[in-house]
């Protein structure tokens, strides 16, 4: 069985993450993979990137000027039109390929009406919204459960017709229904409620992750190596874009954090990402880690805190969650999106009430003052290997494989 994972990045990212983890669990249930990316920075045979540098420049260009565009905007959201031809057309007539499974397809990777051109048998796992939204990738109207409607109301809103349009080219391009793949219970209700693709076959099927190299590190160890303090309580918090995205919750946490101080005074905040401030409103001290690009950095600093906080409004099936649940550690966050599928409430962590903030600190109280806090790691770590380990994934995958063939 040849199948073709498609992705712009094979890892910047969290949907680039996901699909090269998934790359590797077919690779490990025997599945001839091969990945294609618009963007290689891994030095991996079976990962195919443009070779010739007029096809670099050319995706990196219309990418680079899409996102100029597009997403220049202050509310920290992403969006994708998807009007440039893509190289990757040719790879799929050329290549010997089974199934075609495509993944984060945007910044210009393929266009909408090329993926409606595929003839083979297509898989697509959504890691956002987009797909059957207009062009924005987490959607701020429920617009996308009614179809797009062009809005000539006076001032007009340019945003509310590029959302139309692009939907309705996706509609008429993508005649055929593509096996859709959601990673959250959350997203599959979405596609299922969605104008565009409420009559397209839907899996739920969580991200892979390696649980054999993201295993637990001695707590005492952890620390020692990263420069953190051993005798006081620290709390995570980590968001590709830092505090500056407003969707990742990051002032949500840190009004959590305001009435956390009160009670769990010595408690310190660790923060992954970009930028962060050097203490939060509540006063309480913060570790500034910055980014970390390593599996082993990355292992270590999960071992190493007490509890993983991911604040988000709006997420899908956070890695964060799955790393962290993998190394052992309780994840505190909201019952919204895929959340839910991460954590199981009072057993590996908690969820609160949307978007409760103090709720939120509650949760994080909750498992620093837990009495037996190895129940709470062993349990993540338990629920990490039996529902996302690499041969747990890999077989559902190949199971839906063989189903369309």
């Amino acid at each position: 069985m040849n199948i073709a994972l498609v992705n712009h990045f094979d890892s910047q990212g969290g949907a680039a993450r996901a699909a090269y983890r998934l790359h590797h669990a077919l690779r490990d249930c025997g599945v001839n993979s091969r990945m294609y990316v618009c963007k290689q920075t891994i030095a991996d045979p079976s990962v195919q990137g443009p070779t010739s540098f007029a096809a670099k420049l050319y995706l990196r260009l219309g990418a680079a000027l899409m996102d100029r565009l597009l997403n220049s905007r202050s509310d920290g959201g992403y969006r994708s039109l998807a009007i440039l031809p893509g190289s990757f057309g040719a790879a799929v007539k050329r290549d010997d390929i089974d199934i075609v499974h495509l993944h984060w397809i945007n910044a210009e990777m393929m266009s909408i009406s090329e993926v409606g051109a595929i003839k083979k048998p297509t898989v697509w796992t959504l890691h956002d919204m987009w797909a059957f939204c207009g062009y924005e990738h987490y959607a701020l109207s429920d617009r996308w459960t009614r179809g797009y409607k062009y809005s000539w109301r006076v001032p007009m809103n340019w945003t509310e017709n590029i959302d139309a349009w692009t939907w309705r080219r996706k509609k008429s391009s993508w005649k055929r229904p593509i096996n859709i793949v959601c990673p959250s219970q959350w997203l599959a209700t979405c596609v299922r409620g969605s104008a565009l693709m409420k009559d397209w076959p839907v899996t739920v099927i969580p991200n892979a992750i390696d649980t054999e190299t993201w295993a637990p590190v001695d707590r005492l160890v952890a620390r020692e190596v990263l420069g953190l303090r051993q005798d006081v309580p620290l709390v995570m918090f980590g968001a590709w874009g830092g505090s500056r995205d407003p969707r990742k919750g990051f002032d949500l946490l840190q009004e959590a954090l305001c009435g956390l101080e009160r009670i769990c005074p010595d408690a310190e905040l660790v923060v992954l990402g970009q930028s962060a401030p050097e203490r939060s409103k509540g006063g309480m001290a913060v570790h500034y880690i910055g980014h970390l690009h390593d599996d082993i950095s990355l292992r270590l600093l999960y071992s190493a805190v007490d509890v993983v906080v991911i604040p988000s409004r709006s997420e899908n099936l956070p890695n964060a969650g799955l790393e962290a649940h993998s190394c052992g550690t309780p994840v505190v966050a909201f019952a919204t999106g895929g959340l839910p599928d991460v954590v199981d409430h009072l057993v590996t962590g908690y969820l609160a009430h949307p978007f409760d903030a103090e709720e939120l600190g509650h949760g994080i109280q909750w498992v620093l003052e837990h009495p037996d806090r190895r129940q709470l790691r062993d349990a993540a770590r338990l629920r990490a290997v039996s529902l996302w380990s690499n041969q747990a994934v890999g077989k559902r995958y190949v199971d839906l494989y063989q189903s369309i063939l």
